[in-house]
Formats: structure tokens, sequence, C-alpha cells
């Protein structure tokens, strides 16, 4: 395979190329490795376990993608800002607000999808990849982590989890730093589960300013490697005790989750 070219995927199943073939930084499309194929589970699985992922436009082929470096969060260097953790901690002491897991899954990737990006015309979560994502969650490997406030969904993101690994995808907004108390609350629950390491996929200013960093793709496919084999998390529900990873005082009468 030349420097400039990338693999097509049939339908039937095909095989991705090593991530080393994906194109390098000085090319137009740095980290784009395949095009074609499906969405299905199976050759979804193959690609996060790999390190791959889809990533393409309305009007464009499947895209999938391996960029080196790797953007990821390490949760044991999670920074929780002074503002943040005052945001927190009232919060999670304020009846009415609550922190879900699975319970709106559907609701918070539209919402994704919907939430404009900054140097972004329109959005990569295009009505194909929201299908995709809705039926691999059926199938208990995606997962949403909802900032509820008076019983309205207020924030939140979700992710991908094979095994031990946890794979950021998107976070939406519709009230002040409901994405940040969704983010830190998915860091507590890793930390719980002794999830190490989060992939960010690509680097921004945003998630760099709450620890994140970038690693060699070598060295975020070795992680892979092991993680994605270990047992994978049985119980995807929040309790009012996960707080304490963070260093947080859950409050006396506790927050049920819905």
């Amino acid at each position: 395979m030349s420097a400039l070219s990338i693999a097509w995927l049939e339908d039937r199943g095909d095989d991705f190329p090593p991530v080393e073939f994906a194109l390098g930084v000085r090319s137009e499309a740095p980290g784009l490795l395949a095009a074609g194929g499906d969405l299905k589970p199976p050759r979804l699985r193959r690609a996060y376990e790999h390190g791959i992922f889809p990533w393409y436009s309305l009007g464009q082929p499947i895209l999938w993608w391996s960029p080196d470096p790797r953007m990821v969060l390490h949760t044991a260097e999670f920074k929780l800002s002074r503002s943040l953790r005052k945001t927190l901690q009232r919060f999670i002491g304020t009846p009415g607000c609550a922190l879900r897991v699975d319970t709106a899954f559907d609701e918070v990737i539209r919402a994704c999808a919907k939430t404009p990006r900054p140097g972004q015309d329109g959005t990569w979560i295009v009505p194909e990849m929201v299908r995709a994502y809705c039926a691999w969650h059926r199938l208990g490997e995606v997962h949403s982590f909802e900032t509820w406030v008076d019983g309205k969904l207020v924030g939140g993101l979700y992710g991908v989890s094979v095994g031990r690994m946890f794979f950021g995808e998107s976070m939406f907004s519709r009230q002040t730093d409901a994405s940040k108390i969704a983010l830190a609350a998915l860091v507590a629950f890793c930390r719980e589960h002794h999830i190490d390491l989060i992939d960010c996929q690509q680097r921004t200013a945003h998630l760099a300013s709450f620890g994140a960093r970038e690693i060699p793709r070598r060295e975020f496919t070795r992680h892979l490697h092991t993680a994605t084999q270990q047992e994978p998390v049985e119980e995807w529900a929040y309790h009012p005790s996960t707080w304490a990873r963070l260093g947080l005082q859950p409050p006396a009468f506790g927050l049920v989750p819905a």
C-alpha cells in the first residue's frame, strides 16, 4: 500500500489494515486509514479494539481513522478545578439534581449531533451513525452519562466501553457546566471500576484543560491490547458514593438514580 492510498472495505467484513498504514501528519488527512464497509456492531467493536474509529460527514463514504498521536485522559490525571469542584458539590447537594447512566441514550446522542462545534460546518454524527450507536447501545457496549435537573436532561456525553477501556465520543450542554458534570462523573465511575484511560481521539484545548494529553499511537494501542481483553464492567449505574472518587462528599439524603 502506498503512503498516499487507503484501503477500501467491502460490506462483507474485510479486516482493517494495520493502523501504521494510516496517513501521516504531513498528509491532507492525517490519521485516515480506510473507507467503506458498514457500521454494524461487530465491525465497530473490531475497530475500537485496534484504536480505529469512524468519522465522516453527509455525502461521504464511511471513513475510518487512527491518528498519531492520540489524545487521551488518564483518569488519575483528571484536573478538577476549584470552580468545577464547587459546582459539583453544589450539584450533588441539591435536591432535584441527579446523575444518571443509560436512561436516555437516544436523546443524548441526538443532542450531541445537534450541538454546534467551533470550526465545524455541520456534524459528523450523521443519521447513519446515530442508528448504529443506538443499536450498539442496546447490546450493552455504548453508554451515556446524563446530567438531570428537575426532571430535565440538561447535558451529558456518550462513549464506547470495551473491556476496561472507555472511548469518549461526544458531549453536549443545555445548561452551564452540565457536560462538565457528566465528564467528572464518568472519570469518577472509571476510577471506581479500574478504567485507567479514556480515549479522546483528537486534541482540543477544552479536553486539555481537564488534563488530557497526547501519547504516541503505539503506546495507545499497546494499552488497548491489555485493557480491551479484561472483564467488562457489569453494572452501568451511578451511585452517590461514586463521587468520593473525586474527593467529593455525597449528601446525606443521597441521589437515587432513576
